[in-house]
């Protein structure tokens, strides 16, 4: 594939402070003629912004979740190629301000042919939320699943080729997406490669706002992992309380 072939899809609440600039930069990004933002049900101007830098923008009037923004996403894309080529999809965060530029050395390995998903690997780091516990649920389960091991398992900077996103469909619920796609793609034999990238997003804070996100996505990650590893659904059902 070449020039516009591959689509950026951008799930995004109340981002718009810094939705603009991601969009900007997406839209620089080689191969990429079609970014579409899924405005998750916020309350600020995230999408008009959105719009007004250049992106299709999709609407959830409430907050339906990661996952269904990627699948939201994934599909207004679907629509808007017709009866043409399916695009590869780009996924990005919303608050990567300027540094989505360096997604194409994401999307690269995709585009050619070397690989059927590529994950981000932040060159410098920042405290990326769910750090610590919840990444190593994410990466020991990813590696007792697959053997692979995985450096930065939660990281939402992925490009796919349509078809692998359609064999991973339905997506895990929530913030279980990232470890569920890397454990499924692999199991169906798709080629997952890692890329070092210049990229940041804002750094998680410690305030009980910050600790409700990493509860839920240790939620997320747990449940992703409990219908693919039986020995993870036991030790769930042992944390029940008894009636």
């Amino acid at each position: 594939m070449t020039a516009g072939d591959t689509a950026v899809v951008i799930p995004a609440k109340n981002e718009a402070e810094r939705i603009g600039l991601t969009v900007g930069s997406a839209l620089d990004l080689p191969g990429v003629d079609l970014v579409v933002v899924v405005d998750d049900g916020s309350t600020d101007q995230t999408g008009r912004v959105a719009r007004a830098a250049g992106a299709k923008v999709v609407r959830h009037s409430r907050n339906r979740g990661k996952a269904a923004a990627m699948e939201t996403g994934a599909e207004a894309v679907r629509l808007l190629d017709g009866d043409g080529a399916p695009r590869h999809l780009l996924f990005l965060d919303a608050d990567l301000a300027g540094t989505a530029e360096a997604a194409a050395a994401l999307a690269e390995p995709v585009r050619v042919g070397e690989a059927d998903m590529t994950i981000a690997v932040f060159a410098n780091r920042v405290k990326l939320a769910g750090h610590g516990i919840v990444v190593r649920l994410s990466r020991d389960g990813i590696r007792r699943a697959t053997g692979f091991e995985a450096t930065q398992p939660l990281n939402g900077q992925r490009c796919l080729t349509r078809e692998a996103f359609e064999a991973a469909r339905p997506l895990a619920h929530g913030f279980g997406v990232e470890t569920a796609l890397t454990i499924d793609l692999l199991r169906k034999g798709f080629r997952v490669v890692e890329v070092e990238v210049d990229m940041a997003h804002r750094a998680t804070g410690s305030d009980w706002r910050s600790q409700l996100h990493r509860a839920r996505q240790l939620r997320d990650v747990a449940l992703a992992l409990a219908t693919r590893e039986p020995v993870v659904a036991e030790n769930l059902a042992k944390l029940r309380p008894r009636r």
